[in-house]
């Protein structure tokens, strides 16, 4: 039980860390976020925000236990999606992507969210700019890579230890 608390209060600390570099990102470093990157942040905290949960919950019923497991799942996923889609279209050639248009305070005014969403998963020429890079990987393309870890980490520390006795033998 004490290691999938700790696993689940890193996962926590983990996401609490992109989401401050995110900031960090754009309000030191002047870099503007597109909206797929707006996403990208909402997956992250919300992934966080069920890895301290179920920290602090610490579940001794199998079921809350599968609640978090498949809770954390879900939202590594989604955040493993935007962030798949972020950089498959950091990988077209430039000029092959048309620009969004808008800000997305501007369209959200102008449509309703979910208009918007599907919007900005269709693309803009300003989500194809990769104007920040660490070791050869755009931030979109660290996020992916977080989220794997996270979202792998979360599942297989959150799946009932009954489960995986049974699957170990």
């Amino acid at each position: 039980m004490f290691e999938r608390r700790l696993i689940n209060f890193a996962g926590a600390a983990a996401c609490l860390g992109m989401f401050a570099f995110a900031l960090y990102t754009e309000f030191a470093l002047g870099l503007e976020p597109c909206p797929l990157c707006i996403f990208q942040r909402i997956t992250v905290v919300t992934l966080g925000i069920i890895f301290l949960a179920a920290a602090i919950h610490n579940p001794r019923r199998v079921a809350w236990a599968w609640v978090y497991t498949v809770l954390i799942a879900v939202a590594a996923l989604t955040t493993i999606g935007v962030a798949g889609r972020h950089v498959y279209i950091q990988s077209q050639p430039a000029g092959s992507i048309p620009a969004c248009g808008a800000p997305l305070n501007v369209l959200l005014q102008m449509f309703h969210v979910w208009q918007v969403v599907a919007k900005v998963l269709h693309a803009g020429g300003e989500c194809a700019i990769v104007n920040w890079t660490f070791m050869g990987l755009s931030m979109p393309a660290w996020v992916l890579f977080c989220a794997l870890i996270l979202g792998g980490a979360g599942v297989i520390a959150n799946i009932p230890r009954r489960l995986l006795a049974l699957r170990l033998r």
